[in-house]
């Protein structure tokens, strides 16, 4: 794995842009890094709507949203000193299998990127325990390399 390959997954909260943030300061002056912004996209449930029409729009409503914050992501990344050809932005598709945590591993293992970087949402422990959370599930299964939490 190559340390200088680093892999944001974000999820267009300030949590993630937090994330982005973080790492455009560590990596500011870094020679030869590559940043790759992954998104995974998650259609929401359609039985919380009323009608398709209305589960269309607010599938489009979260498609423009992050979208806006990938590039805002790779504003700051460029704004810190990373080379233009450096940054690049990936969105992947998830059913409900494998789970999020699990698509960003294995992205992140079949490209060789040796470091990780993703925002903790900060939920309850309760929260964690009935709904689980990426972070804890990167930081536990995570291989070959570094894992950046930040909060």
């Amino acid at each position: 794995m190559d340390f200088k390959k680093v892999l944001i997954s974000v999820d267009a909260s300030a949590n993630a842009g937090r994330a982005v943030d973080y790492a455009a300061a560590m990596l500011a002056g870094v020679t030869d890094v590559r940043v790759t912004l992954l998104y995974i996209e998650r259609a929401p449930g359609r039985d919380r709507f009323e009608s398709e029409e209305a589960w269309l729009g607010q599938c489009q409503l979260d498609h423009e949203r992050v979208f806006d914050f990938l590039k805002e992501a790779r504003g700051m990344l460029l704004a810190a000193g990373l080379p233009k050809d450096a940054v690049t932005e990936r969105t992947e598709r998830c059913s409900t299998e494998p789970s999020i945590a699990q698509t960003i591993l294995d992205i992140q293992q079949t490209g060789g990127y040796g470091t990780l970087v993703v925002g903790r949402r900060g939920i309850t422990k309760g929260e964690e325990f009935l709904f689980g959370s990426v972070s804890t599930k990167l930081v536990r299964d995570a291989r070959n390399c570094a894992v950046w939490v930040v909060q």
